[in-house]
């Protein structure tokens, strides 16, 4: 989707606590953690090595709802106090050099995720913000910075990731398992440190500074490894040199995971990403992960290397990433890409800004301000100075606060240093002052021939002829997008021409447009509308099946018969919109529209991701909302890890409780099931 790419929001929580990191340094930890599938619950034996600088009483570790054992101070067995959110220690320990090292174990709620079964079985985390303390005792305040070197023991059949360097695999363990060591050598924030287990397969690449570079994706995948990561390495290298500091770490490796809770999250070393951006080369055009990618690996330095000291800050992290992952793109696919997106953002800043009140230093700000409009202040600030000002500042920035906390007046100083920039306006205008600067916006978009260009357009009324000329030029392709959207009011015969030439564009973006906006397709358009059968993206596939079925319904069977071996992307949205018309078609077999039905029954189950279980119980609903099996299906959703699925399930199934006969059949299930299902109806019916 044409959407906010990066959904998650960095969430920086300070403990009660925090002033604990002026009197005590955490240095190193090393951990050995054993997740256990079947129990979906973790355990470990921990040892930190901590510094205790000033007196204190009591030094906490976060630690929710985990028990402890065995737990020593300097080699002594010492007491401790369990809050359920914290491990408090409060003898043994003396000024200067401690080490405590326990046991723990967990079952957590949150944070560490346990998807399939099997050989699909996957674990993974997602700590972002502060909620790493549900599956491994740390520290939820980002200014306690730690090395952490992680060892994992699990099943040998399974490949297992963790930050930093595979030391060594250790395989002398219980039977069928390993233990993987990895170590980090420089310290992070917790909520960076991350685990990844699945039946993962690898290649690597080296950037031309001689970084390993760690591509995994699923086994059943591989032969999508290059459109998934197609341009990482040359990402990799153009942030290397634009940013001017060379990657701060020794690895860098990225894996897709199913029911990912974003886009991506940027652990350090190692990021773990959604699998809907695991593409084939058809659906590179569709959605690809391009943009997570370079946002996700410029935060290796923006964010894992130089970390907000509170979320008042975050843009430090979210807008840089946001800007460098631009241009990231802008070397990759030229100026007037760069310059659309520019755009794109500034239009949707500025049609939330009436609402939007809050500033983009603010603890409060929205993702839209901390992300875009921080990209916008940036791209402002690197115009004004220059390029070559702008990466000094940056790469001095870097140097100074590399494996530190910082906030927003340590870089302006610094740009103020380095290029005498008014940082005091620019801080009020940009940072401080609600609201998005249109106008201003405006004069650094029209540096761009196509903004320029576009603005024309849209602003001067054009003759047919006048459109025409424009699809026929080499005009970027959204001013042609534009044209066919703009013009899909008009009768068809009055268009004619114009859509002729647009699907002689061969552009995908424009030949979509085409099959979007014409819906009823007359007889002679017929045979030009149906090559976007071929077209490379499955959306425009899609979008075409529909329309040539409802408007030529003679030909059904054989626009079936033509598509019925497509998959499509990674939410299965073609094959189930292909199910639901094969359902309705009227001379098909019945036992083909049973087997279609069945499919679609097989699309919401717990076997697949969210994304596709969503949209076949959006069939569904609209097919048999009463069918038994559906209703069951509907109602596990409201289970999942996944809150934007689980607010989908829980939604729907309000609404049709309020429809009588649906409420009386949801009765009778609860009272012919047993055990969690049941308890789940109950609790809806009880509400």
């Amino acid at each position: 989707m044409k959407m906010f790419r990066f959904l998650f929001i960095s969430v920086f929580g300070l403990t009660a606590f925090a002033q604990q990191t002026s009197k005590v340094d955490f240095i190193k930890c090393d951990a050995l953690v054993l997740p256990n599938a079947f129990e979906k619950s973790i355990l470990g034996s921990i040892s930190y090595e901590f510094k205790v600088k000033k007196a204190i009483d009591t030094i906490k570790i976060d630690a929710i709802n985990m028990q402890f054992s065995e737990l020593f101070i300097n080699g002594k067995l010492v007491n401790f106090k369990n809050s359920g959110k914290t491990l408090d220690l409060f003898e043994g320990f003396k000024k200067g050099k401690n080490i405590v090292s326990f046991n723990y174990s967990a079952k957590p709620k949150q944070t560490l995720y346990f998807t399939g079964a099997g050989e699909n079985l996957q674990i993974w985390t997602q700590g972002q913000g502060k909620y790493t303390s549900y599956w491994l005792p740390s520290f939820d305040d980002v200014n306690e910075k730690v090395i952490f070197n992680l060892s994992v023991e699990f099943n040998n059949n399974f490949q297992t990731l963790a930050n930093g360097s595979l030391n060594r695999i250790s395989t002398n363990t219980k039977e069928g398992t390993k233990q993987w060591h990895y170590q980090m050598q420089k310290p992070m924030s917790s909520y960076l440190v991350m685990l990844a287990i699945g039946n993962f397969e690898k290649q690597l690449e080296l950037s031309k500074s001689g970084t390993p570079l760690e591509f995994y994706i699923d086994k059943s995948d591989v032969d999508k490894f290059e459109p998934t990561f197609r341009y990482s390495r040359q990402i990799f290298d153009y942030l290397e040199q634009e940013i001017g500091v060379k990657y701060p770490w020794h690895i860098y490796r990225q894996v897709p995971v199913r029911d990912f809770l974003y886009a991506g999250m940027e652990n350090t070393t190692s990021t773990i990403f959604a699998q809907d951006f695991v593409v084939d080369s058809i659906g590179f055009n569709d959605r690809n992960y391009i943009n997570v990618n370079a946002h996700e690996l410029a935060h290796q330095w923006f964010g894992d290397l130089v970390t907000a000291e509170s979320s008042k800050h975050h843009w430090l992290q979210e807008g840089f990433a946001t800007y460098y992952a631009l241009l990231a793109e802008r070397h990759l696919f030229g100026d007037d890409y760069f310059y659309d997106e520019l755009n794109t953002y500034a239009e949707q800043l500025k049609r939330v800004a009436k609402t939007d009140t809050i500033p983009v230093l603010n603890e409060n700000a929205g993702s839209l301000t901390f992300y875009k409009k921080g990209a916008w202040a940036l791209h402002v600030m690197r115009e004004d100075i220059g390029p070559e000002k702008f990466q000094k500042a940056v790469k001095k920035y870097l140097k100074k606060y590399q494996y530190k906390n910082v906030n927003t007046d340590d870089f302006l100083k610094i740009v103020k240093q380095v290029s005498g920039y008014d940082v005091a306006n620019f801080k009020k205008v940009w940072l401080e002052q609600s609201g998005f600067e249109t106008a201003l916006a405006q004069k650094y978009l029209d540096k761009n021939k196509f903004i320029a260009e576009f603005q024309q357009v849209r602003k001067t009324k054009k003759t047919m002829g006048e459109l025409i000329e424009i699809l026929n030029s080499s005009a970027y392709f959204p001013i042609k997008e534009y044209i066919i959207y703009q013009t899909q009011n008009l009768p068809f015969d009055e268009r004619k021409a114009l859509l002729e030439v647009a699907m002689n564009t061969n552009s995908v973006q424009v030949r979509q447009a085409v099959a979007e906006t014409v819906k009823v397709i007359p007889a002679d358009f017929k045979m030009q509308y149906e090559t976007l059968l071929n077209d490379a993206s499955y959306k425009t596939k899609e979008i075409a099946l529909g329309n040539l079925w409802r408007n030529f319904p003679e030909e059904r069977l054989n626009y079936l018969e033509l598509t019925k071996a497509i998959e499509g992307n990674n939410d299965k949205s073609f094959k189930l919109t292909w199910l639901a018309l094969a359902m309705n078609t009227e001379n098909i077999l019945a036992q083909t529209q049973l087997e279609c039905y069945e499919k679609l029954l097989d699309f919401a189950t717990m076997n697949y991701e969210s994304s596709v279980r969503q949209n076949a119980l959006e069939l569904l609903l609209q097919l048999n909302p009463n069918d038994e099996k559906v209703i069951a299906l509907l109602f596990q959703t409201t289970t999942h890890h996944k809150w934007q699925f689980t607010k989908f399930g829980r939604e729907a199934i309000r609404k049709l409780l309020k429809n009588a006969e649906y409420r009386r059949i949801v009765t009778q299930l609860a009272n012919k099931t047993t055990g969690d299902l049941k308890e789940l109806y109950l609790r809806f019916l009880n509400e």
